[in-house]
């Protein structure tokens, strides 16, 4: 029987997806020093997980009346945000298994300094990087790189798509066998095995090659999260692991096999892609501290904070709206899967803008499970059994607490059940995840 993956999710930074982490008394505010994130890298690897990854975003969220005010003063998502590609690499130093994965940018990066960056991780972990794509869409990041006005969406993927073909050919000018090292003869590397890229396309010239060579990996795992019609199609081409946020678990089904279905467009396999929804667990002794446990983290939270981090992640800005009506239809911009979650929510339990701010801030609308572990590992194993998902991302409600109460309880019931590894049997980020060797997709 196949097992699952598990991810941890991270920001570098006070909070994740929970705006409650920075108050909760549980959490160590640690988030401005390395050892902070090292604990959490070694709790996950000591829990066996495929790997941790960073979200990050290029500006300070301000769509919000205009500024940044209210995200400073309840500390809402993005008001501090560590460069990431640091923080992953202070991780990587003190592990020896655990993937660890960053977010990086194709609209406001080049191909190049990414793909220099990238192949530099993967060889100082051993071969365990990820790159999590995203294209950037908000005016907040766009003011920061010069531009007034974000791409358009559809051109953002077009951008992007043409970013991963020039990272890939970088990551391929040198082959591997290209070092020779031979210290007697005096002989450093192969030049016929050190390649220009000569790349010439709508988006980029890049000559190349590239000055790391050959990493473990080829090149790191691709992380995505589109999840708009253009985002699915450019997640099927590239990811080989999807992030994703859907509120219950029918949505979940169909996100999974509509991905799945899309595949084969691009000349891939099924389990070339690994699908991992995210959730934040409660877990306890019994349901019943479990689910004090998670009213307790709810509580810590102000509608303001999870309206600002909306207003954030939609590029809109929600302060012009009554709280107390519901939330309205606007012009998709932004993060569009996040929006059409929390307007089917509006329509279905009949919520205020307030009430879609309250849920925004404990958790970006992913699901919440609280129970004893049997009871979230019955969760698990349910949606892996029924084809709804590859594994899981793990959202933390407090910090390091989330991961370490998962490890220690969760993770040891899915090991009884066969559902997930005991010891690491790979090398790897890459053979963790069971994903094949390095491909390019098929051109359609």
């Amino acid at each position: 029987m196949s097992t699952l993956h598990l991810a941890g999710f991270m920001h570098s930074s006070h909070v994740v997806l929970s705006h409650a982490i920075w108050r909760h008394p549980q959490t160590e505010l640690g988030f401005l020093q390395p050892e902070f994130y090292q604990t959490i890298a070694q709790i996950l690897e000591r829990g066996k997980f495929d790997l941790v990854f960073f979200a990050d975003a290029l500006a300070l969220p301000d769509q919000y009346g205009n500024s940044p005010e209210v995200g400073l003063q309840y500390g809402a998502q993005g008001m501090v945000r560590l460069d990431p590609m640091l923080v992953a690499t202070v991780m990587a130093t003190v592990t020896q298994h655990i993937g660890v994965g960053i977010t990086r940018s194709t609209t406001y990066y080049q191909p190049y300094d990414l793909a220099r960056t990238f192949a530099t991780l993967d060889h100082l972990s051993n071969g365990r990087a990820a790159w999590n794509v995203v294209t950037s869409g908000r005016t907040a990041e766009a003011k920061n790189f010069g531009v007034e006005q974000h791409l358009d969406h559809d051109r953002r993927y077009d951008r992007a798509d043409e970013f991963i073909q020039v990272t890939a050919k970088l990551w391929d000018s040198w082959q591997p066998d290209a070092l020779i090292l031979d210290q007697e003869s005096g002989i450093f590397a192969d030049p016929s095995k050190v390649n220009y890229v000569n790349h010439e396309g709508e988006w980029f010239n890049v000559r190349g090659p590239l000055t790391v060579p050959h990493s473990p990996q080829g090149k790191p795992v691709i992380i995505q999260a589109g999840s708009s019609d253009r985002g699915k199609d450019f997640a099927a081409k590239w990811a080989e692991v999807i992030f994703e946020i859907k509120h219950t678990p029918a949505q979940m089904k169909v996100f999974y096999d509509d991905i799945k279905s899309r595949l084969s467009q691009f000349g891939r396999h099924p389990d070339d892609c690994k699908i991992l929804p995210t959730f934040t667990p409660f877990v306890g002794e019994t349901e019943a501290i479990a689910k004090e446990k998670q009213s307790f983290h709810n509580d810590l939270i102000h509608p303001l904070v999870g309206l600002f981090t909306l207003s954030s992640h939609a590029d809109y800005d929600f302060s012009q709206h009554d709280l107390h009506q519901p939330l309205v239809d606007i012009p998709f911009k932004g993060l569009r899967g996040l929006l059409e979650v929390a307007q089917e929510l509006t329509r279905s339990q009949n919520l205020t803008l307030a009430d879609v701010g309250r849920l925004y801030g404990q958790g970006v609308l992913a699901p919440q499970v609280a129970g004893t572990p049997q009871q979230i590992a019955d969760w698990m194993e349910n949606l892996f059994r029924a084809k709804a998902c590859d594994g899981f991302v793990i959202s933390p409600a407090h910090l390091p607490g989330t991961f370490t109460e998962f490890v220690d309880w969760v993770v040891p019931e899915l090991q009884q059940r066969g559902l997930f590894r005991s010891e690491y049997a790979t090398a790897t980020l890459r053979e963790h995840l069971q994903l094949p060797t390095v491909r390019q997709p098929v051109e359609v």
